[in-house]
């Protein structure tokens, strides 16, 4: 991966991102639904346009922020297909992701209290069984920046992008075990090592343009990757892609992908089509 510093990086000009997407599910009977699926709020003063959640036929949306701070939806999907839609404008620095490496690991005493719960094992991210596999790979590799970043090198060369060698239910132990998944498997992976090695590590999904990325392009999907708590903040790292990208619009996050579905049914449900787009 490249690590020239982004304060490096030569000036480019903003960009207008339009972002979106189109599901439709179907329900063999009324099903209780959470929808998370608009721009986080951390992004919302670079909408330049609005992306609000619409659904047919019409049903009652009720709003609310989860324990992480993403903007989700509870709605009651009516027996039948419901096509769930949004759309939106994002403004953009049209920069690449900043790298840092001189930024350091604090020692988890030093940590401030809300960051200590992405240093525990969760449902996708079994760090308590991968310390020896992470303690033997890493503990050589430089503190900081340069440990995570030795960990993403490591999944993108041990991984194999492959969209039918996944599942619902795949772990970072099993993605290790495989070699094979999608973003989510090597996000996971990336994960679960860097909190065996005591970096706090939160789970991302939104959305990646394929701005200045070499043709073929596969077809667009929500992508995910991760942020590590070095220095005194967050900072994203994309084991999948490994390389900074330019146009990545965070919709959620939390300890792994089970807190941050983009649909969660209380009931059996089925997903009939689904379109994403950000360019």
């Amino acid at each position: 991966m490249d690590q020239t510093p982004n304060a490096a990086a030569e000036p480019k000009p903003p960009l207008a991102i339009r972002v979106g997407f189109n599901l439709a599910l179907r329900c063999p009977a009324p099903t209780p639904m959470i929808v998370t699926l608009g721009v986080h709020a951390s992004r919302s003063g670079d909408l330049l346009e609005a992306d609000p959640l619409q659904v047919t036929p019409a049903v009652p949306l009720r709003p609310y922020v989860d324990s992480y701070g993403n903007l989700c939806h509870r709605l009651v999907a009516p027996a039948g297909l419901l096509r769930i839609h949004g759309s939106g404008l994002v403004a953009d620095s049209g920069l690449s992701d900043p790298v840092w490496p001189e930024l350091e690991q604090k020692p988890v005493e030093d940590l401030p209290d809300d960051v200590l719960l992405f240093l525990l094992a969760s449902r996708f991210c079994e760090s308590d069984l991968l310390t020896d596999i992470a303690w033997s790979n890493f503990d050589g590799a430089p503190t900081g920046w340069g440990r995570v970043q030795a960990i993403c090198d490591f999944v993108h060369q041990h991984v194999r992008f492959d969209y039918n060698r996944s599942s619902p239910t795949k772990s970072a132990l099993q993605t290790l075990e495989s070699r094979e998944g999608v973003c989510r498997d090597f996000t996971h992976l990336a994960i679960a090592l860097c909190r065996s090695m005591n970096i706090p590590a939160r789970y991302c999904t939104g959305y990646l343009t394929d701005i200045e990325v070499p043709l073929p392009h596969s077809a667009m999907d929500f992508s995910a990757w991760f942020e590590a708590y070095l220095g005194d903040g967050w900072h994203g790292f994309d084991p999948r892609n490994n390389t900074p990208r330019i146009g990545r619009i965070l919709i959620a996050r939390g300890r792994d992908a089970a807190d941050v579905a983009l649909t969660t049914s209380f009931g059996p449900s089925v997903l009939e089509s689904f379109e994403v787009w950000a360019a």
